[in-house]
């Protein structure tokens, strides 16, 4: 089984909230660099907003915690760094003063997954700063419902059928399941002869 393992922390802002400061990346992406083909097979440094991401791939499983104490040290190791070129908001994610074996309640935020990767595997890791889950609502709607984004959804029988949203309204505490494209097609349809049209 492979694991994906996105772990983020605000470490300090380069221009208040817009940004990460060069040195801070460059500090992630040596660490990065030297813990490939030891402790994970790879990984990305990336940022959006003031928030570091580090995107690793790894075999240890979720919650792991090596994993996890090599992200905290890298945090670490980018707040020193903010702290030394005194920019905003140094260390304001990290809430403690040292690693208690995973990052649960210690400020960073992180989201991890375990498949079996098979011979063609992209992946596609969404970050976002100061914003709600519905910013994926255009982008995961583009990709899985729309042909003129995705044209597998035409040219692969396997994908015809098109993919189920399930939608949750987070106020209501209600959810519904839309199967696209046929839920889509027929709301067309209904709207067309609304209109008048076909």
């Amino acid at each position: 089984m492979q694991t994906l393992s996105i772990i983020k922390a605000d470490t300090g802002g380069y221009v208040g909230h817009s940004s990460v400061h060069p040195q801070m990346l460059a500090v992630a992406a040596q660490r990065v660099e030297d813990a490939k083909g030891s402790l994970i097979v790879d990984g990305q440094v990336q940022y959006c907003g003031d928030d570091l991401a580090l995107v690793l791939s790894h075999d240890h499983g979720a919650d792991h915690e090596a994993v996890h104490g090599f992200a905290w040290e890298v945090f670490a190791a980018t707040t020193q760094v903010a702290k030394d070129l005194g920019l905003y908001g140094a260390g304001q994610d990290i809430l403690s003063d040292a690693f208690s074996g995973n990052l649960r309640g210690m400020g960073p935020g992180f989201a991890e997954i375990e498949f079996t990767e098979r011979e063609s595997e992209p992946v596609i890791c969404f970050l976002a700063d100061k914003t709600e889950p519905g910013a994926w609502n255009l982008p995961l709607f583009k990709m899985f419902a729309d042909p003129f984004s995705t044209i597998g959804l035409v040219i692969d029988p396997k994908m015809h059928a098109g993919f189920s949203f399930e939608v949750h309204d987070l106020f209501e505490e209600k959810r519904i399941v839309f199967d696209c494209p046929g839920e889509l097609y027929d709301l067309r349809c209904s709207s067309a002869r609304r209109r008048g049209t076909s």
